[in-house]
């Protein structure tokens, strides 16, 4: 079977759209099926700076095709880029015919894929994934328009969990049984357990915290630093990491040092190679995600698969993978004093730590494998394969000037 999947950013972006394209290509061309796959990126300063350049590397048997988000970049003309990928779709299809467009993201390549499959004749797969939820469609009618055609015209659709399904079809009115779950997946022979996990800890070490991935409000990254306050003022002893990029790293920081943190105690180490990831989750203790919303998150699965202990928020996409006092701690989104409590209570209790560690390793292990979910996600192929897709899809939007990510289009 030929597959086109069409990216909203691949690596050098670290981000969980990256890791879920980079496992699932992995999946569907080691089952033998040709994959060609167009990626969009930033390739100006600032986007590289927040979100990661491009444009994409090279994958093992997979044609790559990188398009620069020249729209984007010059003023939030997702439409220009558009085109572009309902272009390029087409042009490779006219070398040797697509049986299936997959799509990762409703818009803006969902709604490409669905114009691309329209002209073409060729059945569309689309990926509901975190910003589609939470915020693409409540910034504009275009994109709620958008997304409502893509949701109720794709041949089939794929989303992460139970809580996720409910939000998309709460705020965009959808049709639930529309939709394939698929959960997330972790590379588990990529993310093992370090040294320190089991590991006696020595009483004047302290507890290794790690925020790793996009430093984002929105993923609760400056509330994380609210209790990393409040735990200095009580005296509890903690060495915390920031990992990644993103659009607030330099208010991350600045609020850092305005509480007067040491660079010894919180560390900001900036872009990460998804290479040397694994080994930053073996030199940790606990995983810190302070989330107010997800698809499914990549990495809290990849945090349990290393074999730390979990501390995130009752937030969507989290409750489908993490239970509260089972595998994980869970406070509420934006409170920040239940945070700094459960902070505390997994630095200075070791045996709840390694408890709760050791039951997300044995979940990660038994239920999240690339191996069961790409096999699901082929098998959708297969399903859809051959059918036709929806003709009856407008060929433009309304425009709606003042979505507010024209203004600031990193952070659809």
């Amino acid at each position: 079977m030929r597959i086109c999947f069409v990216s909203r950013r691949y690596f050098p972006a670290i981000s969980g759209m990256s890791v879920y394209a980079q496992n699932l290509l992995r999946e569907v061309a080691g089952a033998g099926h040709d994959v060609t796959m167009i990626s969009q990126y930033r390739g100006d300063e600032f986007g590289t700076r927040v979100y990661g350049g491009g444009p994409p590397p090279s994958v093992p048997g997979v044609h790559v095709i990188g398009l620069e988000q020249q729209g984007e970049q010059e003023g939030g003309d997702f439409e220009r880029d558009i085109d572009t990928i309902v272009a390029t779709i087409c042009a490779e299809h006219a070398k040797k015919p697509f049986d299936v467009l997959h799509a990762q993201y409703g818009y803006p390549t969902g709604w490409a894929v669905l114009l691309a499959g329209k002209r073409l004749g060729v059945p569309t797969v689309v990926s509901i994934q975190g910003g589609d939820g939470h915020w693409v469609g409540s910034c504009c009618e275009t994109h709620r328009r958008a997304m409502v055609e893509v949701l109720a015209h794709a041949n089939a659709l794929l989303i992460g969990g139970q809580s996720f399904l409910k939000e998309v079809c709460d705020r965009l009115g959808s049709d639930p049984t529309r939709f394939t779950i698929v959960p997330g997946a972790v590379d588990t022979a990529r993310f093992t357990p370090g040294e320190r996990f089991q590991a006696e800890r020595e009483d004047e070490e302290p507890v290794r915290l790690l925020y790793h991935g996009r430093v984002d409000r929105r993923k609760g990254v400056l509330d994380f630093l609210d209790a990393l306050e409040r735990l200095w003022e009580a005296g509890v002893p903690f060495d915390a990491t920031i990992s990644g990029i993103g659009p607030d790293v330099e208010s991350a920081r600045a609020k850092a040092d305005a509480i007067g943190f040491t660079s010894a105690q919180v560390r900001f180490t900036g872009y990460a190679d998804y290479d040397t990831v694994p080994d930053l989750y073996r030199e940790a203790d606990v995983f810190v995600s302070p989330t107010y919303a997800e698809g499914f998150s990549n990495t809290i699965l990849e945090a349990m698969a290393a074999g730390l202990a979990v501390v995130s928020t009752h937030s969507v996409g989290v409750s489908d993978c993490l239970r509260d006092e089972e595998n994980g701690l869970l406070v509420n989104p934006g409170d920040v004093r239940a945070l700094t409590a459960a902070l505390r209570r997994v630095v200075e209790d070791d045996d709840l730590r390694q408890r709760l560690a050791e039951a997300g390793l044995e979940e990660c292990r038994r239920v999240y494998s690339w191996t069961a979910v790409g096999r699901q996600i082929m098998d959708v192929y297969a399903q859809v394969a051959g059918e036709r897709p929806h003709t009856d899809v407008p060929d433009t939007l309304p425009i709606d000037a003042d979505c507010r990510f024209r203004k600031e289009p990193h952070l659809l």
